[in-house]
This record gives structure tokens, C-alpha cells and sequence, in this order.
């Protein structure tokens, strides 16, 4: 019969939180995903600029299939999912070119990576709780190696970002316009599809490979709708990221439900908030255009003439 252990909250979140920060499971909870909500915020906003949604969530897959092979050699998950997204970001590139024509490729791989994996995971005997961990994260069960590994991919994700920052985002607004400018297509393909890769790699620790969405698209698409200006979209975008983690975190603390669902939930629900509001917002602002359009124009009668200034006088009326 397992002990378990249960956490009560108080209404001092402060006091909460100094309980919490006691455990060190819970401390490199929060390291890693600090470093995996900022990793996910950047690149996620490229995903969603470039409309390759599926290909992070295919992504995922392609690693789940090679996280679940080397499971199978007391491996660490974590290399398995390196490999096959990177195998598989590779793979994608070659055989698609063009962003715009890579779902078919995508979904043809997504299905082969994810039936394999499921064989590979009805190999594996051992504890459950590792092929659980795959599916739907386990960040409260991070090690500090694997805190200082996730810090070190994420700080080489970001310098390659910062390297391809402005190529990529005009390659990521207009494909064409950018191909006739004389930019490597194929070359910033092949970087974005590797970057995906790794960020994807690190971030199904915290939400799983059926999760992914949450962390990589659900914040960058929610900071599309609060800002214009690419900065403005990325910072807005790590800091949904970051305040989802950690209050997912502090939340499944002090409950027996799993932080991936509250991260998940949180990330949705402010969607959806902003989406509706941007939505109302808009739809007052042409209430508001309609209501003045009709008054603009009956200002003006019909078969009136408006009385031109003496200086714009036509050349014949002007003697």
C-alpha cells in the first residue's frame, strides 16, 4: 500500500508559496518550466506566423515514437524526443519546400511516427508512470540535470532565433515576396523546422505529446490578438507562457489533478476571453461606423452644389 501525501492551502498565497518552495521536486519544477515557458512563448509565435500549427503538434508525435524506442533501453525520454523530431523536422523540409504545402507530408509522417510509437510503448514493461509521463508531461518529476539541460538548449534555440530573427519573420509574412528578394528558402525552412523540433523536444516535459498545443500555439495565438508589432507579440506571448506554468504549478500543488490539465485550462480560457472581447470591440467599432455613415451622407442634398472657394474656381466661371 503506497503512503501518499496531501498539501492544504491557505488564503496566504505567500505562505503557500514559502511551503511549496520547501520541496526541492518543486523547485526544479519551477526552473524547467520557467525555461520551457520562455523557449515555447518565442518559437511559438513563429508557429503561429507561419500557420504550422499541425507541424508542431506533429512534431510531438514524430518524438513520441522516438522517446518511447529508447525508453525501451532505460534511456531518458528526453534524447528519444530530440531524435525524432529532429529526424522528422529534416524529413518534413526535404519533402515539403514551401510552409504552405507540407500538410500532406506532415500528416503522412504524423501517422507512421505515432502507430510506431504506440508499438514501441507496447514493448516497454516497465513503470507506467514513464510511458504517462510521455503522453501527458510530468514537469513536477524533473531532475536538475535535466534543468540545466533544458537551460542550455533554450539559451541555443534563442541565439539561433536572435541569429534568423529578421530573415525569418519576412520569409514567415510572405513566402513569395521573400523567395523573389533572393532569401534561402530551403536554409530558413530547414532552421525553423529544427527549432520547432528541439523547443517541442523540451516543451512535451510540461504538457505531454497530447498537449502540446497549449504552451507552443494557444499563448502565441492569444498574444496575436493583444498586439501588432512582432516584439510586442513575442513578450506578450512568453508571458502567457510563463504565468500559465507557474500558476499551473502552484495550483495542481495543493490538488491531485496533473499540472498539464491546468495549464491547458488556463492557457484555453484566456483565449477564448480575448478572442471574445477582441471580437466585441470590433464589432462596436462598426456599429459605431455604421451609425455615422447615414449622417455623413444626408448632409449633403441631393442636386446641391457646394460653393467652391474663389482660389479653386474652374478657369471659365473665374471671369
Amino acid at each position: 500500500m503506497s503512503d501518499t501525501v496531501s498539501f492544504t492551502a491557505h488564503l496566504n498565497l505567500i505562505s503557500d508559496f514559502q511551503e511549496m518552495w520547501k520541496y526541492a521536486f518543486m523547485q526544479h519544477a519551477f526552473e524547467g518550466g520557467t525555461i520551457i515557458a520562455i523557449l515555447a512563448g518565442v518559437t511559438g509565435y513563429f508557429v503561429v506566423l507561419r500557420r504550422s500549427a499541425f507541424t508542431a503538434h506533429a512534431f510531438s508525435e514524430i518524438g513520441f515514437a522516438g522517446a518511447a524506442a529508447v525508453i525501451l533501453v532505460n534511456i531518458a525520454p528526453i534524447f528519444g524526443l530530440l531524435a525524432g523530431s529532429i529526424l522528422g523536422g529534416i524529413a518534413i523540409a526535404i519533402l515539403g519546400r514551401r510552409a504552405s504545402n507540407r500538410d500532406t507530408q506532415i500528416g503522412i509522417v504524423l501517422a507512421f511516427s505515432f502507430g510506431l510509437g504506440l508499438f514501441f510503448l507496447s514493448l516497454y514493461s516497465g513503470y507506467e508512470t514513464e510511458a504517462y509521463s510521455i503522453l501527458f508531461g510530468e514537469i513536477v518529476g524533473i531532475s536538475t540535470g535535466m534543468v540545466y539541460l533544458t537551460a542550455y538548449a533554450c539559451v541555443g534555440v534563442l541565439i539561433v532565433v536572435a541569429f534568423l530573427y529578421r530573415p525569418l519573420l519576412f520569409a514567415s509574412l510572405d513566402e513569395d515576396v521573400a523567395e523573389a528578394k533572393g532569401l534561402p528558402m530551403f536554409f530558413l525552412g530547414v532552421a525553423f523546422m529544427l527549432i520547432v523540433a528541439v523547443s517541442v523536444s523540451f516543451a512535451v516535459q510540461v504538457t505531454g505529446v497530447l498537449l502540446i498545443f497549449s504552451l507552443m500555439v494557444t499563448p502565441a495565438a492569444t498574444a496575436s490578438y493583444l498586439a501588432r508589432k512582432p516584439q510586442r507579440a513575442i513578450i506578450i506571448s512568453v508571458a502567457i507562457a510563463l504565468a500559465t506554468t507557474w500558476s499551473g504549478l502552484f495550483i495542481a500543488f495543493y490538488t491531485i489533478y496533473p499540472v498539464s490539465f491546468f495549464i491547458t485550462a488556463e492557457a484555453f480560457g484566456l483565449y477564448i476571453l480575448v478572442r471574445a472581447i477582441s471580437g466585441a470591440l470590433k464589432w462596436r467599432v462598426r456599429r459605431e461606423s455604421m451609425e455615422t455613415a447615414p449622417r455623413a451622407t444626408s448632409a449633403i442634398l441631393p442636386g446641391s452644389i457646394m460653393r467652391l472657394p474663389d482660389s479653386k474656381k474652374r478657369p471659365d466661371t473665374a471671369q
